[in-house]
Formats: structure tokens, C-alpha cells, sequence
């Protein structure tokens, strides 16, 4: 299964854990090796190949006891300056997103904005 943006977080996260499952059978490692491996109870093992929720940190300790954590670069791929932002931030980093601003006719006036 791919995944898609209209699948809900449950199957994505479900989908995420069978493929966890797969690649450790893969690996002919069980549950508790992994656990093992990765520094965390069986349990929580358990809970993420049935497609619980789970902190990062405890997800990257699995993804390595997995062999599969060079994949996670794939997630977010590393983005570069685009040319024309080269040349408006004159070497400099953004640090903050602009806010967008309101067309005039979806401002709302408030009492005592009035001039």
C-alpha cells in the first residue's frame, strides 16, 4: 500500500507497523530482540507493529535496530536555497516565515479601530 494524503493518521500508522513487522521477520529477529536491540520494553514493540502511536526518539531506536535507518533521509529530504533566495538573503539563513496578510475585505474591523 502507498501512502496517500487522504488516508487517515490510524491507517498510516497501521501501514507503518506492518511494514515494521515485515522487515523484522525479514531480518528472522523477534519482537523482544528488537526491543532488545533498540533499548525499549517488548511491549512497545508490540504496540507500534499493531499501529499504536510512539514518540520519535523511541521510532529512530527502532528504525536502527531495523537496519532502516539510512531510509529515514527519504522522509524529509534536505532542501537547498532556491537562487533567487540566495540573492535575497545575501548569505544569511531564514530563521521565520513571513506572515501572510489579509485582503482588505476579510478584515475585521473592531470596535475602536475606527479612525
Amino acid at each position: 500500500m502507498k501512502f496517500e494524503r487522504h488516508m487517515s493518521d490510524e491507517a498510516v500508522l497501521r501501514e507503518l507497523g506492518e511494514r515494521l513487522a515485515k522487515r523484522r521477520l525479514d531480518l528472522n529477529l523477534t519482537q523482544a530482540e528488537v526491543a532488545d536491540q533498540a533499548g525499549v520494553s517488548k511491549r512497545t514493540v508490540e504496540r507500534i507493529e499493531a499501529g499504536a502511536t510512539t514518540q520519535v526518539s523511541t521510532m529512530i531506536r527502532i528504525l536502527r535496530a531495523l537496519e532502516l535507518l539510512e531510509g529515514l533521509g527519504r522522509l524529509v529530504g534536505e532542501v537547498g536555497p532556491r537562487p533567487m533566495d540566495l540573492l535575497k538573503l545575501k548569505g544569511t539563513t531564514r530563521r521565520r516565515a513571513t506572515s501572510r496578510r489579509k485582503a482588505p475585505e476579510e478584515q475585521k474591523w473592531r470596535r475602536g479601530d475606527e479612525p
